[in-house]
């Protein structure tokens, strides 16, 4: 059973900053991994629960995508009911561990 994979705008927002942060637009290996990650956003809909539960919710799940300096966590949530897998952030994997607030 496929999920509709639906974004948040704050997601929206962090996945624009993203592609101008890694030069997205002036660098074709930027652009191919920006495009990369958008898929691997995109394929959630195939087995959403496979990612782990995040420490800090645990209604929510993540994944990982990049290597090295380029590790970045996507933060979503699985919403059976709807059959809908919503995107809620997109934070450099480096970064401190998210707050119910944020």
């Amino acid at each position: 059973m496929a999920f509709l994979v639906s974004v948040t705008k704050r997601a929206e927002r962090d996945f624009a900053n993203l592609y101008d942060e890694v030069n997205a637009a002036d660098a074709e290996t930027a652009l191919r991994w920006y495009r990369g990650l958008k898929e691997a956003i995109l394929s959630l809909a195939e087995k959403p629960n496979r990612c782990p539960v995040i420490a800090e919710e645990p209604k929510l799940r993540h994944f990982l995508y990049g290597r090295k300096s380029y590790v970045y966590r996507i933060i979503f949530r699985v919403i059976e009911k709807e059959n809908r897998v919503e995107v809620l952030h997109i934070r450099h994997g480096a970064m401190e561990r998210a707050r119910p607030s944020q």
